[in-house]
């Protein structure tokens, strides 16, 4: 076989691949996504009338003592129309033995000492990819009594709101339970 036709086979053979790997199949994934799951397909928005004000998958930094407050972050969420869009996820990649790391952890340790909140992992450490929007259980406990009563109400009031906005273990097995803080401030908002 001479080279001009084997090159010829090479680029044939790469349309051919391209078309099926870059094209068709990314189709095929979109339709089927589109079809079976369309509210996670399009990112899970949380919308109030026309307004999207969220996704239930991505965590969103609220700092009044009137809502449950959500994971550090070592990127700035993009929020508000006026919020440049950072479209960054990921952690500090600090060690450690940083100094910058080690300043913010002790400043949200004495933010919540002065909110009279026991510091838990997840108040204090930032996710992996700085996005998570849930926090474990007794975050949301530690949180309780400082939301109730910025909001004048009981904790036995807000209690049932943590257990509705709870998201069990995946399959039952996979992962720890956690609360979506964002539907939980959200649905804090209705009472």
């Amino acid at each position: 076989m001479s080279l001009t036709r084997e090159t010829a086979r090479a680029v044939r053979m790469t349309l051919v691949l391209w078309v099926l790997t870059a094209v068709l199949y990314p189709l095929l994934i979109l339709a089927i996504g589109q079809v079976a799951f369309p509210s996670q397909a399009n990112g899970s928005l949380i919308q109030t009338g026309e307004t999207v004000i969220g996704s239930d998958l991505i965590g969103q930094e609220f700092l009044s003592d009137e809502y449950f407050w959500s994971r550090p972050s070592a990127i700035t969420y993009s929020q508000g129309e006026d919020a440049a869009p950072t479209g960054l996820s990921g952690a500090s990649n600090l060690a450690p033995s940083n100094p910058d790391l080690l300043e913010r952890i002790e400043q949200s340790v004495s933010q919540l000492a002065a909110a009279g909140i026991q510091p838990t992992a997840n108040l204090v450490y930032a996710s992996g990819s700085g996005l998570d929007p849930h926090v474990a259980i007794a975050t949301a406990q530690a949180q309780l009594n400082r939301v109730a009563q910025a909001r004048g109400l009981s904790p036995d009031q807000i209690q049932p709101l943590i257990k509705q906005h709870t998201d069990r273990r995946f399959l039952g097995i996979f992962g720890e339970p956690g609360v979506n803080v964002l539907k939980l401030n959200l649905a804090l908002d209705q009472l």
